[in-house]
C-alpha cells in the first residue's frame, strides 16, 4: 500500500524477474490505469514488462477515487483508451454492473499462467468475483498488522497489547509520559478517506466479531460494529494531533521517525522501517498480529487492495492478458514484496511463504502468515462505494465530537438500507 512517493527520500528499486513470458513481437502500446496509491509498482511494472516485450506500456497515475468513473466513461462513450485496469476491489461490483471490467473467467480458470490455485483465498474471492463472474486478478493483498517502537515500549514498560482494551492502555501510558517530547502512544488513522478512517473501523470490526463480515451487507446493526467505533473513539485522546487529519502520509514518517509508539498499518512497513534511507529505527521495531475483542480471534481487513482487470474494449486483448498475467504472477509478487517502494504485499500462498520474503522481513512475514489468509472483506456489492463514503462521514463526525460511536453507527446502517437494496 505504501508509495515511495509518501517519504521525500523514498526511492523505487527494481529487481529482476524470472518465469515472464516471452510477448508478442511488435505489439505497439498497451495503455494501463494505475490508482495513485500504486504509482511505485506501476513503474516498475511497466518497465519489467517493456524489457521482456516488444511493447510500449504507456502508465496514466490517477486518484484512485477516480478510477471507477474513469473506466465507466471510457466503456459507455466508446473512447477506450485503457487496456488494463488496476481497481480498488470494494469497487469490482460496480465496475462489473457498469460493463467496465470484462468477463475473464474462463481465461483465469483455463490458464496456466494464473495458477488461481496459487492465491489466497481470502484474498482472491473478493478482490475477482461479482455475481459468479470473475472480473480481475489479485496483484496486491493488503491488510494491516500493529507494529510498534521496542525502545518506547521500553521505556515505558508496556507490552504489545493483545486486546483493544489493553490498545488503549498502552496508548494513554505512552501519551501521558511523553507528549511533552512530541511523543505519542499512537497515531489513529482518522482523516477522512477510504484507506484511513475507514480501516481504523473495519480493523476493530474483524477482529471483534465472531462471525466474518458480510461483504454483501456488513452486520452494523449489532453491537460489534458500535464497540468498534466506540474503540476508534476511546483511543482518539491519546493518538498523535489530530487524528481527523492524520492519513497513512502523516502516520508513516511519524512512526519511523521514533514519534510513534504503535500504528496499525500495512505489512510493506516492514521494508521501509529496515530501510536505513527511509527510517531511524532499523533493527527497532516489531510487529504483531492486531489485538482482539471479547469475541473475536486474529484476523484482519482487507484494507485497500488492488487488482487488475481488462478492458471490454482493449485494442488488443491477448496483450493485456499477458500484462495482467505477468503482473499477477508468483514471480512478480515475490520480486514487488521485496521491492522498497513498490507498495505491494503476498497475494499468493508461494510468495506469503516466500524464503525471500522470510529472510527480509521475518517478523512481519510470520505475522503476515497468520493474519492474512483470515482477512475479512469490506463491501463490494455494486453500491459499496457509496456505503463506505457514508460510513467515513459519519465516522469524521464521531472523532469530531458530534454525534456519539452508536448514533454514528446506527445512522450508517439507515442510509445503507436503500443503497443496499
Amino acid at each position: 500500500m505504501i508509495t515511495a512517493s509518501v517519504i521525500a527520500a523514498g526511492v523505487i528499486v527494481t529487481a529482476g524477474c524470472s518465469g515472464t513470458p516471452s510477448g508478442s513481437e511488435g505489439a505497439g502500446t498497451l495503455s494501463v490505469l494505475i490508482a495513485a496509491p500504486q504509482e511505485g509498482a506501476g513503474k516498475i511494472l511497466e518497465k519489467e514488462f517493456e524489457a521482456t516485450h516488444d511493447v510500449d506500456v504507456e502508465v496514466e497515475v490517477v486518484p484512485y477515487d477516480q478510477i471507477q468513473s474513469k473506466v465507466t466513461l471510457d466503456v459507455q462513450s466508446g473512447t477506450s483508451a485503457y487496456d488494463v485496469i488496476q481497481y480498488w476491489y470494494p469497487t469490482v461490483g460496480a465496475l462489473a454492473e457498469a460493463g467496465a471490467l470484462a468477463d475473464i473467467t474462463d481465461w483465469v480458470s483455463e490458464s496456466e499462467d494464473i495458477d488461481q490455485a496459487d492465491f489466497i483465498d481470502a484474498v482472491y474471492q473478493p478482490y475477482t468475483q461479482y455475481d459468479g463472474g470473475t472480473y480481475g486478478v489479485p496483484i496486491d493483498g493488503d491488510t494491516h498488522v500493529l507494529f510498534y517502537n521496542k525502545e518506547i515500549f521500553e521505556r515505558n514498560d508496556v507490552q504489545p497489547p493483545a486486546t483493544w482494551e489493553e490498545y488503549v492502555d498502552v496508548a494513554r501510558t505512552i501519551t501521558e509520559n511523553e507528549s511533552g517530547d512530541g511523543v505519542y502512544g499512537t497515531a489513529l488513522l482518522g482523516s477522512k478517506s477510504a484507506f484511513n478512517i475507514g480501516s481504523s473501523f473495519f480493523n476493530r470490526m474483524a477482529t471483534m466479531a465472531g462471525n466474518p463480515i458480510d461483504p454483501a451487507l456488513p452486520q452494523l446493526d449489532g453491537d460489534v460494529a458500535v464497540q468498534a467505533a466506540q474503540a476508534m473513539l476511546d483511543v482518539s485522546e491519546y493518538a498523535l494531533p489530530s487524528p481527523l487529519e492524520i492519513g497513512f502520509e502523516q502516520a508513516l514518517p511519524q512512526f519511523l521517525s521514533g514519534k510513534v509508539g504503535m500504528i496499525e498499518f500495512w505489512t510493506d512497513l516492514g521494508v521501509f522501517a529496515q530501510d536505513p534511507e527511509q527510517s531511524q529505527i532499523v533493527d527497532g521495531w516489531g510487529v504483531a498480529p492486531l489485538p482482539v475483542g471479547p469475541e473475536g480471534s486474529v484476523s484482519g481487513a482487507l484494507n485497500a487492495g488492488w487488482a487488475m482487470g481488462i478492458s471490454p474494449n482493449a485494442a488488443d486483448e491477448d496483450l493485456a492478458k499477458e500484462f495482467v498475467a505477468f503482473a499477477s504472477s508468483a514471480e512478480t509478487n515475490e520480486m514487488l514484496i521485496t521491492t522498497t517502494g513498490s507498495g505491494i504485499d503476498p497475494t499468493r500462498t508461494s510468495t506469503l511463504e516466500s524464503e525471500d520474503y522470510a529472510e527480509l522481513v521475518p517478523e512481519v512475514a510470520d505475522v503476515n502468515e497468520q493474519v492474512l489468509p483470515n482477512a475479512q472483506s469490506w463491501p463490494t456489492s455494486p453500491s459499496a462505494p457509496e456505503m463506505i463514503q457514508v460510513l467515513g462521514d459519519n465516522l469524521a463526525l464521531m472523532l469530531q465530537g458530534n454525534v456519539s460511536a452508536e448514533d454514528a453507527v446506527s445512522d450508517t446502517w439507515d442510509a445503507w438500507q436503500p443503497l443496499a437494496g
